[in-house]
């Protein structure tokens, strides 16, 4: 009798929108992968399953419930934010420290942010431009690459670190751009408006996929899509390929008064993202390059 082949085993934490995207893409292509989904939810363990993976109960605010991942994966796909309050990333922390306990799994993947760039004035910026963050936001994604760069180099581990623009699908709940047109949610005049990046959910997926199987170690990848759009501009396209009515134009002086703090920040940044290592070193060919032809196809789906 021959020996049956064990499936290596991939561990997803922060397994929300973008990991179950993960989950289906494995599933289309014939997943190599045994796949297990931390969650501290026990509600969520039937969706897991359905989805194709194991679910594992533990929470990154909580070390001890953290011990059973020691030796458990090959390779892991960190896709949890931090905490919503500080500068430092300690569920990162947490869950290197439980992965360290026994044999370190083989590749890590991080997704973090284009944020860590800070406001580039919107002057194209490729992954070697030096970091610069400007809010505790970005700071804490900084701290989480740089515990995750500095863990891998100890380990031996093959990490990647994908920046992560603004994600975006039309079947995303709070990433579809047309709910935000139909809100009428204003942008800001053309002299004083920035430049916006974007990536669609499941390219996102499919480039996580790529970087955990190509990815080259300790190397960053910008993960934006081809669209060059000022951020007024990006939403009028928006409204006219889905026949609804421009969102209005208001100057900075007045967005101060109308928006929160947290979107102020994000338009406070202007930044074109250079991309080109995700088709040079992880060959992927976007699906949706840009936010136009996600809307194009959806129309003739």
């Amino acid at each position: 009798m021959l020996p049956v082949k064990c499936k290596p085993t991939l561990l997803i934490v922060g397994c929300g929108d973008v990991g179950l995207r993960v989950l289906r893409e494995l599933r289309r292509r014939g997943s190599p992968w045994r796949v297990l989904a931390l969650t501290s939810q026990p509600e969520r363990r039937a969706e897991l399953r359905a989805a194709g993976a194991i679910p594992l109960l533990g929470n990154l605010d909580d070390a001890a419930s953290l011990g059973r991942l020691a030796g458990l994966a090959n390779a892991v796909l960190h896709l949890a934010p931090p905490p919503l309050q500080g500068r430092s990333d300690p569920r990162t922390a947490r869950l290197l420290q439980a992965l360290s306990r026994r044999s370190a799994p083989q590749r890590l993947v991080y997704m973090s942010t284009t944020g860590v760039y800070g406001d580039c004035q919107g002057q194209w910026v490729p992954e070697t431009r030096a970091l610069n963050p400007q809010t505790d936001r970005a700071q804490r994604r900084v701290d989480a690459e740089q515990r995750v760069r500095h863990w891998a180099r100890r380990q031996g581990c093959s990490s990647a670190l994908l920046r992560v623009p603004g994600i975006y699908a039309l079947d995303r709940t709070g990433g579809d751009p047309r709910e935000r047109v139909r809100r009428g949610s204003p942008s800001l005049v053309p002299e004083e408006d920035g430049y916006t990046n974007h990536i669609q959910a499941d390219d996102l997926a499919r480039i996580a996929l790529a970087a955990l199987n190509q990815g080259l170690p300790l190397r960053a990848y910008n993960c934006g899509d081809e669209g060059r759009l000022r951020t007024g501009d990006h939403y009028d396209l928006v409204a006219d390929c889905s026949g609804l009515p421009r969102p209005p134009r208001i100057s900075w002086e007045q967005a101060q008064v109308q928006l929160s703090p947290m979107q102020l920040s994000f338009w406070g940044e202007s930044r074109r993202l250079v991309s080109r290592r995700l088709q040079h070193e992880l060959g992927v060919q976007l699906r949706y390059p840009t936010v136009e032809q996600a809307l194009i196809s959806a129309e003739t789906a």
